[in-house]
């Protein structure tokens, strides 16, 4: 029997190819610096894995813009302070975990532990002294990090890049924001830094698709040291949503031009 749907609700032809033209490329191209980047690093001092991991980064993006045709757009770097601080990151896409290392000096990462256990690429996470964690025991997890991040911000001058609901939300998800970085952020007693973005529109979780576009990262003014935690939590909340808002209604209007929107007619 004759299918009778309009052609544009079919996927285009060449939005998929692009789209798994990019994926072989880009863990081709992530193999390649784990083999002849980080490998060898691993036997060197711990700045050269840093100019490994910021390549690696660069090279997605820019394979990123060629090949899938999207671009990215930052905003408000000019609200990034000196020295140590939280980086609180909407997170709807694996797309910001490696974009936002081209953005800091030195930043650092909680992670699972498993993926340390990873050959080469676990390796390479421990040389840059990300923070493990172990998911099961939530109370003595929470305070081995909060430790350890103590010494990295406080006396290493780094930058802890968390993302408060913990896991990828999609795009216009009702927010889930953990309570695990208002503790941090009355532990730590630094600056923390909200950042909006609108990446899982066109890189989304769970998908071969990389719909073309303009991701845009918004960095927000800092929140400053000295809020109590339910301040800070319905602050960093309110402020990271009211622009993730804000960038996926722009990048909706973009995707639609396209006949592209993922959440039309939802």
């Amino acid at each position: 029997m004759l299918d009778r749907r309009p052609v544009s609700r079919f996927l285009p032809a060449m939005l998929l190819l692009r789209s798994l033209a990019f994926n072989i490329l880009f863990y081709a191209n992530l193999i390649g610096w784990l083999l002849f980047g980080a490998l060898p690093a691993l036997l060197l001092p711990w700045g050269v894995m840093w100019k490994v991991a910021r390549g690696w980064a660069r090279s997605a993006l820019w394979l990123q813009r060629v090949v899938a045709r999207t671009r990215y757009e930052i905003r408000g770097r000019e609200h990034i302070p000196a020295g140590g601080l939280i980086v609180a990151a909407k997170h709807q896409s694996f797309w910001e975990t490696f974009a936002l290392v081209t953005l800091f000096d030195n930043p650092v990462f909680i992670l699972k532990r498993e993926l340390t256990t990873i050959p080469v690429f676990g390796w390479s996470l421990g040389k840059l002294r990300m923070i493990p964690v172990d998911r099961g025991g939530r109370a003595r997890a929470l305070a081995d990090v909060t430790r350890r991040a103590k010494v990295e911000l406080g006396q290493n001058g780094r930058q802890l890049i968390i993302f408060p609901e913990g896991t990828r939300r999609p795009p216009g998800a009702p927010p889930a924001y953990k309570f695990g970085v208002a503790h941090l952020y009355h532990e730590l007693g630094v600056p923390c830094l909200p950042v909006a973005l609108n990446s899982g529109l066109y890189w989304p979780r769970r998908h071969v698709l990389r719909r073309p576009g303009t991701i845009v990262i918004e960095i927000l003014p800092p929140i400053m040291p000295g809020l109590s935690k339910v301040d800070f939590q319905r602050t960093l909340q309110e402020q990271i949503e009211t622009a993730s808002d804000r960038l996926l209604a722009d990048g909706r209007a973009e995707l639609a031009r396209q006949g592209l929107d993922p959440l039309a007619g939802s």
